[in-house]
């Protein structure tokens, strides 16, 4: 649509729903900064999001703030650095997983193998210690069913719940299953936590500690708030940096010679990533075209405007990175896969509000430090010891849903990187 092309504030028509789509980047800055008091996270857009995660991060107003006052400390700059050398313990060891189907020639499935290395890590900043092997096995394959039969409900929010869809049992089994898992651990640690830097412990002390009537469910809606933004978006941003690296392999060797200089022979540890600038600008590309969080609806709270167009009370509006980052107008040759784009000199240029993967403002996702640090050893882990090649080229399109997945699986097999002291 050349109106989304460039920029222009249009109004879909869903039949049910008539909602704003706002794409030019002081629409976006407005909506999620400027005024994110009246563009609210409420409305037929969230009913599914609020039914799963209830009160949680995700949730707004004083609900939404009490989660974020308990869950920042988890996430600063400094606890993240603390965390960082168990997540890249954790990771060397899932990666020490495709070195039989390397050593044989076997194909690799992508995302389950993505999602397999990124749980491993994100299971030591959620629950630290107090997870078991076992519990985590079955709690990750349901999360996975959660994130795939939502999507029918996500991208259809005005169906009746009387009114089955496609999916709709699994994904009940699914929650059960979770719920099972996750109000057992809350259980066997609400009344003595112990301590530790992860998200599970913090729950459980704010919850002992808080006047107010926070329950066991608090807890539960915030785990799987933070598992789901923690696992769901660098699952799939790795995802997608294969079919790139295929497509351009002038960036895939100059990633790997970047990696092969600062890492050489050694497992990767956070001590190298100050060292790894073309693989942060590689990360940050890879979710300008690919930002798993593709669309933010909001919804006005009040009568306003945007850039002279009315907006009445009630009226939803949808954000999406993943248009706004394509926009021809904010950016050249936008569908190209280009990591210079990121180098200092050139971001400088750009308006705030042009890239906005993690979304903005207030309800910015405090988990932006663990994704950067966690993509970053994961990608570098795999390219220090392996050389991927995919069995076929895919195609560039992604399957729109409730998150950005490819269209069909892709496939690859590894190479071992002979490494020499």
């Amino acid at each position: 649509m050349s109106e989304i092309a460039d920029g222009r504030l249009v109004r879909l028509d869903l039949g049910a729903s008539r909602p704003f789509l706002a794409t030019h980047p002081d629409d976006v800055q407005q909506v999620l900064r400027r005024e994110s008091g009246n563009f609210v996270r409420d409305g037929l857009f969230w009913r599914t999001m609020r039914e799963l995660m209830g009160d949680s991060i995700l949730a707004e107003g004083a609900e939404w703030e009490h989660s974020k006052k308990v869950l920042q400390p988890v996430f600063t700059t400094r606890n993240v650095n603390r965390l960082s050398g168990l997540m890249a313990e954790a990771i060397n060891h899932a990666v020490d997983g495709l070195e039989e189907p390397a050593s044989i020639g076997a194909t690799i499935d992508v995302l389950p193998e993505m999602s397999w290395i990124v749980n491993e890590s994100v299971i030591k900043v959620l629950f630290g210690d107090k997870i078991s092997n076992d519990q985590a096995n079955v709690l990750v394959p349901a999360f996975d069913q959660v994130a795939t039969k939502i999507t029918y409900r996500f991208l259809l929010p005005f169906v009746p719940r009387a009114v089955p869809l496609p999916g709709d049992r699994a994904y009940r089994e699914a929650v059960e299953t979770m719920d099972r898992m996750l109000f057992d651990l809350v259980d066997r640690y609400r009344d003595d936590p112990g301590e530790g830097n992860d998200i599970f412990t913090a729950l459980c002390h704010a919850r002992m500690a808080d006047d107010s009537d926070l329950d066991d469910r608090w807890v539960r809606d915030n785990l799987l708030a933070m598992f789901a933004t923690s696992t769901e978006t660098t699952t799939l941003a790795l995802t997608w940096l294969w079919p790139l690296l295929h497509d351009h392999p002038h960036v895939a060797e100059r990633l790997q010679e970047e990696i092969r200089s600062v890492v050489g022979t050694e497992r990767v540890h956070t001590g190298h990533l100050d060292d790894l600038h073309y693989v942060k600008q590689v990360v940050q590309e890879l979710l300008r075209l690919y930002p798993v969080g593709w669309m933010f609806p909001r919804m006005a709270t009040k009568d306003t405007s945007l850039r002279g167009v009315p907006i009445k009370a009630g009226s939803p509006v949808l954000i999406s990175p993943y248009l706004t980052h394509r926009l021809k107008s904010v950016w050249e040759d936008p569908t190209r896969f280009d990591p210079d784009r990121f180098l200092p000199e050139r971001t400088r240029d750009h308006h705030r509000y042009a890239y906005f993967p993690f979304g903005g403002g207030p309800h910015q996702c405090i988990g932006r430090h663990v994704f950067n640090v966690e993509a970053q050893l994961i990608l570098t882990s795999i390219l220090s010891r392996f050389r991927p090649r995919l069995l076929e080229a895919v195609p560039a399109e992604p399957r729109i849903g409730a998150t950005l997945r490819p269209r069909s699986p892709i496939q690859m097999t590894l190479t071992r990187v002979r490494r020499t002291a």
